[in-house]
């Protein structure tokens, strides 16, 4: 057999493989955005009687410690503090974790709240960089600054659950903004059931919003179109991506999540020399719980909502998605003996497989379907016509997966778009398959190619004031 032959033999195996596994994808998609509608809509008949409200001056909830690990926050850590300050929540702590910047950050949050460093004991649970000091001022009884040694996100993290007093804390990032109730949500969640190890909130991009003491008031689209495309994204991705997998999701938001302090502790803090830490600590307690069949909880709201800032430029974007890849692929190999064992239930059957299958490896699939199916056209090995019937239902099922996201939060959020907006967006949840998807999948496969190089990276996005 000839080399032409192999190829062209390969090219049409290949055509038809890249061709189920896309059709396989989409019938995953769907799935997703199906049980999402009806877990939203049984949400939302249960917000009718929901008392979350009632809590906010209730002792029965757990006090929580936020905190919040900076590096490099300059712009936006001392205002963030402040909104923080606000919060709707009987019994909270803010522990500012300082891990090493090189700007302002030590400066400006020393001077904004007149710190003074002190002599303060800490028991050490998880083993960290060395702490340089602990700040506090009796103006701002519930604040605690601490100052550390560069070690990345994990080792700041470790660091705050260190110093921290209270059995529930919630990681935020420093450059976002929580909705003044969405406290009250994820505490309320460890009230009705103890048996809850984490509880995710639904992190919105704040480009274009407009956010007042942690109320939402209104949004515009934003100028640039690399945001309205993460805008589109978001939605998609938090709306059905998580909404649909329960009690089995492998991911709460670093930058909005609550955790039951004990439980990470046990299984040894946030793990260091990674840079996808909120990933990898949730896997990592479903990996020990579930094998040793003890009962535990996670949950997801979608109500409980953060605001962060997105990527304003490519570079940024890039570097986002490519830590994110490195983040998913660090933390699928670590766990690899949960995938397709029945002895971790759902996590292990469906959860592991679908995200090795297509959140890790369908970038490589994707990749390569972008050089080979048009070199089979060329080859004639694929009919031009199915070829082209193959991009167009590719583009029909991406943009109506994106408008369904679109859709969901507009119905979540009772209204917030108006119907110019919610067709300028589905325009874009149509156009980010003509290039910035593609743009996407290279980003995120630079990040498999480039493991070794970025798994310890922390990275840092360019940011502006709120």
């Amino acid at each position: 057999m000839g080399f032409i032959t192999l190829v062209r033999n390969f090219i049409k195996i290949f055509n038809y493989f890249c061709m189920s596994y896309t059709v396989l994808l989409s019938i995953a998609y769907l799935i997703q955005l199906i049980v999402s509608y009806f877990r939203l809509r049984k949400e939302r008949k249960e917000e009718l009687t929901d008392d979350y409200e009632n809590y906010q001056n209730s002792d029965n909830l757990m006090p929580i410690t936020l905190i919040v690990p900076a590096y490099n926050e300059q712009e936006n850590i001392v205002r963030n503090v402040r909104s923080l300050m606000k919060l709707n929540y009987p019994q909270f702590e803010i522990v500012v974790v300082n891990d090493g910047s090189t700007d302002k950050t030590h400066f400006n949050m020393v001077e904004a709240f007149g710190l003074k460093k002190i002599n303060q004991s800490v028991k050490v649970s998880i083993p960290t960089q060395e702490i340089n000091g602990i700040y506090y001022n009796g103006k701002y009884p519930n604040l605690t600054y601490v100052d550390k040694e560069n070690g990345g996100k994990s080792d700041a993290l470790n660091a705050g659950i260190n110093v921290s007093k209270y059995p529930l804390f919630a990681c935020l990032d420093a450059d976002s903004r929580i909705e003044k109730d969405s406290l009250l949500m994820l505490g309320e969640a460890f009230l009705k059931d103890s048996s809850t190890v984490v509880a995710g909130g639904f992190v919105r991009i704040a480009n274009g919003s407009l956010i007042e003491d942690g109320e939402f008031k209104g949004f515009e689209i934003p100028k640039k179109n690399i945001e309205r495309f993460q805008i589109v994204e978001y939605f998609r991705s938090f709306l059905y991506g998580r909404v649909a997998w329960g009690k089995s999701l492998l991911i709460v938001s670093g930058a909005f999540g609550l955790f039951r302090k004990d439980a990470v502790i046990e299984v040894g803090g946030y793990k260091n020399n990674t840079i996808g830490e909120d990933m990898e600590i949730v896997v990592r307690m479903h990996h020990k719980f579930r094998k040793e069949r003890r009962k535990y909880n996670v949950k997801f709201l979608d109500r409980a909502v953060c605001w962060t800032q997105c990527p304003m430029s490519f570079n940024d974007l890039r570097g986002q998605r490519r830590r994110w890849q490195v983040g998913l692929f660090d933390s699928l190999i670590s766990h690899i003996r949960m995938l397709f064992n029945p002895r971790y239930g759902t996590v292990g059957l469906l959860s592991m497989p679908y995200n090795f299958m297509f959140e890790l490896l369908g970038v490589v699939v994707e990749a390569l379907g972008y050089l080979i199916i048009p070199f089979s056209v060329i080859m004639g090995e694929l009919n031009p016509f199915y070829f082209v019937m193959y991009l167009l239902l590719s583009v029909f099922l991406g943009t109506m997966l994106s408008v369904g996201g679109l859709l969901l939060e507009q119905y979540t959020r009772k209204g917030c778009f108006s119907a110019q907006q919610i067709m300028k967006l589905s325009l874009y949840a149509f156009l980010e398959n003509l290039g910035y998807r593609q743009l996407i999948v290279l980003c995120r496969l630079e990040g498999i190619i480039r493991f070794k190089k970025y798994r310890k990276n922390w990275g840092k996005i360019k940011r502006v004031g709120f």
